[in-house]
């Protein structure tokens, strides 16, 4: 489960820019129309060359509350919809 970035450009002429976008399984749906979805990445650490795993939880989104815990979803940043939430879920990951 390896996450998906794109980068912003901000000279792409669009108001919204390129919006970037996680893959992550989703590990909480207590809250309503929000989901915690966590993303694993992995990276090369500077000085012992191994390849580390890392996770980070980001608050989603979820209109429809469709999604359930260990579901795999791709999620999308967007405009802050509350303190801490400022992602959606755009859809399943296959």
């Amino acid at each position: 489960m390896a996450a998906e970035a794109t980068s912003t450009s901000a000279g792409s002429g669009s108001s919204a820019g390129r919006r970037r976008t996680l893959r992550g399984r989703v590990v909480s749906d207590k809250m309503d129309k929000t989901v915690v979805v966590e993303v694993e990445r992995t990276y090369q650490h500077r000085t012992i060359h191994k390849y580390v795993k890392t996770t980070k939880k980001y608050k989603a989104h979820d209109e429809a509350n469709a999604c359930k815990v260990g579901d795999l979803v791709v999620i999308e940043e967007s405009r802050p919809l509350s303190r801490t939430k400022r992602w959606v879920v755009v859809g399943g990951a296959s």
